[in-house]
């Protein structure tokens, strides 16, 4: 029997990702159940964030399967603590609810240097990352300039970035984004170690963060969760959560940032 070519097209269609063709679930889809003061705390500026000891797991993650994706890779680590965050923005006016500019803003990594944060010790805001560039691998670490925006979402992409640390000085780390889902997931490991002057603090992929991104109907819902492995010698000495929740913060910040200014 001849195949008829509409009934081939809605097959194909039926069988990509949902992310690629559903729009906007809403934020009580992704996170059904949340009590009404969380949800107050995450429709707020900044967001909610919480810092848990390992054995209190990660509290606020998306239900279901996606859950358990986002999750793996963190819970695989011998941890110190774990950082979450999960927070909506609302769209800039104007600004389409797609993946596409969700994807072009993750490609902005030049941008990342420069951004700031309130040092505790200084009682001054000043650059976590002094400059930060996309560099070709993680044997050749010449840098190599952002791509211009893509005219499509990949299934998969790739980068290696390398940041000047405000206190770890030159880091290095792999970047991996997915469909997954009806967002995008972006992990970043550094792949190698984070030191303090000679000293290592945090050793190569013993630091490891997510970040789900997905256009909502209420805004753009962002999570993200992180974990570090290190000694108990440098946990002793280095407020290990505060270091982790302000790399968040700004990775965060400079996102949604490049996502209000992306042209598609």
């Amino acid at each position: 029997m001849k195949e008829r070519p509409g009934m081939l097209f809605l097959f194909i269609i039926l069988t990509l990702s949902p992310a690629l063709y559903a729009r906007n679930r809403s934020f009580s889809d992704v996170f059904p159940g949340m009590s009404a003061a969380d949800q107050k705390s995450v429709f707020s500026p900044g967001g909610l964030t919480e810092t848990k000891a390992p054995a209190d797991g990660l509290r606020l993650l998306p239900s279901g399967e996606l859950g358990r994706i986002i999750a793996r890779p963190i819970l695989a680590k011998d941890a110190t603590c774990y950082v979450e965050s999960l927070q909506i923005i609302p769209y800039p006016e104007g600004r389409q609810a797609d993946l596409l500019a969700v994807y072009n803003a993750m490609g902005k990594v030049k941008n990342l240097g420069g951004r700031l944060y309130h040092s505790a010790t200084r009682d001054k805001y000043i650059p976590l990352f002094e400059n930060a560039t996309r560099i070709e691998g993680p044997r050749k670490t010449d840098p190599v300039p952002d791509p211009p925006e893509a005219g499509a979402v990949p299934a998969r992409d790739t980068m290696y970035i390398r940041v000047k640390d405000s206190n770890f000085g030159n880091s290095y780390y792999y970047s991996e984004i997915v469909i997954e889902t009806y967002g995008l997931l972006y992990n970043l490991t550094n792949f190698r170690s984070l030191t303090v002057g000679p000293f290592p603090v945090i050793r190569e992929n013993n630091f490891v963060s997510q970040f789900y991104i997905e256009p909502v109907s209420d805004g753009l819902l962002v999570y993200a969760a992180a974990a570090a492995e290190v000694s108990d010698f440098i946990a002793n000495r280095i407020h290990i959560p505060s270091a982790i929740e302000k790399r968040l913060k700004v990775i965060i910040g400079w996102f949604t940032d490049n996502f209000s200014k992306t042209d598609t």
